[in-house]
């Protein structure tokens, strides 16, 4: 069995969930019924530093969000796709359409919902606060907890094992601030 730097090593594409992943998982609901959710910016340049390195993303989340529309534009995310109960269909369905196998990719949850992608990637991620079954089940669990650095670590991990930091800080250091989401 493989461990989860020789697994990092095949990965071409990141895919994350949101709610507890990308986020905390608080939701602020407002007076009339909109939720609003928390972003921690760090995964911003993380997402840059994945793109600079040749990785696709994509994020594949149970609820449905404007807000997250249109951060996934800022951050030039490569799919989208809201609202998706039982996310293993989907997944294949990127993977056709980018034209991956399953080994070439990466997931990195926290709850039940995402079990079925965990088992079924490459590289199988979870946040440090993740269902215990979850855990159970990856390759890799962060330091940090979901919405406190958790996604940029599973990138910095996968960026490191493919030895791909040499190439990325040297287009980091030709971008302007405004490429950073």
């Amino acid at each position: 069995m493989l461990d989860g730097k020789a697994r990092a090593l095949r990965i071409k594409m990141i895919i994350m969930d949101v709610d507890g992943t990308l986020t905390d998982g608080a939701l602020f609901v407002l007076p009339d019924g909109e939720e609003v959710k928390s972003y921690n910016v760090r995964y911003g340049l993380g997402i840059l530093l994945a793109h600079l390195a040749g990785f696709k993303t994509a994020i594949i989340t149970g609820k449905t969000s404007r807000a997250l529309e249109k951060r996934a534009e800022k951050l030039r995310i490569d799919e989208l796709h809201q609202g998706i109960l039982d996310k293993k269909p989907v997944l294949e369905a990127i993977l056709a359409k980018h034209g991956l196998k399953n080994e070439e990719a990466a997931y990195i949850g926290d709850d039940l919902g995402d079990l079925a992608v965990i088992k079924a990637v490459g590289l199988a991620g979870a946040v440090a606060d993740a269902h215990p079954e979850v855990k159970k089940n990856c390759h890799f669990i962060s330091q940090q907890s979901g919405g406190r650095g958790a996604v940029r670590e599973f990138i910095e991990f996968i960026l490191d094992a493919q030895g791909k930091w040499g190439e990325v800080e040297e287009k980091v250091k030709s971008l302007s601030v405004r490429n950073i989401g």
